[in-house]
């Protein structure tokens, strides 16, 4: 069964928490992350970035060093603290239309390899080497794994009870979004949600495989490398924000693809005739209505195509998804786009308004075709993965997107 721990976070001091945390990396644009790294100097990303005023691309493990001891300096300065017992963390975020609120805590990497803690997405060998060499050197980890868990009202009875307490923060991120975190540090709630936590049958990893993946990878070296191994110690555990599967938001990405592998117009719509039946839908964005169901936009219009069901088995969770109907009826024998990770002529698409951007892309010549799917469901999600199972890449874009530097777990 699931186990939690708590962890001694270190974490912003309250009057500088705004300032430090920020979004994943790859969120901001290297123009973007000049920027905050000019305006704010208390920006977490000076402390992952301490390379950005250099001339010379630095190896990974003198940035690596020069990671550590920028953390150390933040935490010298006080502009990061340690808390001083093991506690949970309560941390909700609200949006526009949307809030969250779950558990930040620790979670066991044996129980990720012997698949309690279980996956959707392949990750890729040379990246979980490269972060694990990473936290081999920074000893921390500061951005949390989205884990998703079957609602348990005696779970949710707890959170509402802790979260009409007085906040450690409550501030608003340059996005909109509202953070409030409170610190569980009583233990006779912390046994209790261990106790709860401990009848939940599995962990479901919404966003953060890789980030598993390292923790994984670098938790067997230590092992390995620790003669008095006995289990307890802080590397065989994965920073994770637990929240309840009902809390989670999901989106569709859109696929656009820059051409229509050599066939004209005509001959292309004649292929998907096989597989589709298609009703033109006009210059208007047009979005799916149902499963087995896509939009299409090609040359200035709209199509609604119709999967023609009695024309494939369906064997397993995965070949019901409508991403891989899409990849294995549209993009691999029809546009000949077999590596979806790594085709440079196909591209993905998400957001609000993802439709309207791939038609203004489209009709500005970038792309050929597009198309738009519904949204994959949690209950798909997690058959992918009690089947043991991978959806193919872009199949889902999860919400809540997690803050990096709000609570750093000291490996």
């Amino acid at each position: 069964m699931a186990y939690i721990k708590p962890f001694r976070a270190i974490r912003p001091s309250p009057e500088k928490v705004s300032s430090v945390v920020t979004d994943s990396l790859e969120t901001y644009s290297k123009e973007e992350q000049q920027e905050i790294l000019t305006k704010n100097k208390d920006s977490f990303l000076q402390i992952i970035l301490p390379d950005f005023r250099s001339k010379e691309k630095w190896k990974p493990k003198k940035k690596y060093k020069k990671i550590r001891e920028k953390y150390l300096d933040f935490i010298n300065r006080g502009i990061l603290i340690e808390d001083s017992e093991p506690s949970l963390y309560l941390y909700k975020l609200e949006k526009q239309n949307y809030s969250s609120c779950g558990i930040l805590c620790a979670t066991q990497a044996e129980e990720y390899r012997n698949s309690i803690i279980k996956i959707h997405e392949n990750t890729i060998e040379k990246r979980e080497k490269l972060f694990a060499n990473y936290l081999e050197v920074v000893g921390f980890k500061a951005e949390p794994v989205l884990m998703l868990y079957k609602d348990r009202p005696e779970i949710n009875e707890i959170i509402v009870a802790e979260s009409i307490k007085t906040p450690e923060y409550h501030f608003q991120s340059a996005d909109g979004t509202i953070h409030t975190m409170w610190k569980i540090s009583d233990i006779q709630t912390i046994n209790l949600l261990k106790q709860h936590f401990g009848k939940v049958d599995s962990f479901y990893i919404g966003d953060g495989h890789h980030r598993s993946a390292s923790t994984s990878r670098f938790s067997l070296r230590r092992k390995r490398k620790n003669d008095n191994h006995d289990g307890t110690e802080a590397y065989n555990y994965i920073m994770s924000y637990l929240l309840a599967e009902t809390e989670v938001r999901i989106y569709e990405f859109n696929r656009m693809v820059r051409d229509l592998n050599g066939l004209s117009k005509d001959l292309f719509l004649k292929e998907l005739e096989k597989d589709f039946t298609i009703y033109p839908k006009g210059s208007e964005v047009y979005k799916p209505k149902s499963k087995d169901h896509f939009s299409m936009y090609l040359d200035g219009q709209f199509y609604a195509l119709h999967l023609k069901t009695e024309n494939f088995s369906f064997t397993d969770a995965l070949s019901k998804l409508d991403t891989q109907i899409l990849y294995m009826s549209i993009l691999k024998p029809i546009l000949g786009i077999k590596d979806l990770r790594n085709d440079k002529r196909i591209k993905y698409g998400f957001g609000k308004n993802n439709v309207e951007q791939m038609k203004r892309k489209i009709d500005a010549g970038k792309f050929k075709v597009g198309f738009s799917l519904l949204p994959l469901t949690v209950e798909e999600i997690k058959n992918i993965a009690d089947e043991g199972l991978v959806m193919p890449p872009k199949s889902s874009y999860i919400e809540p997107k997690l803050k990096s530097g709000l609570t750093i777990y000291k490996l």
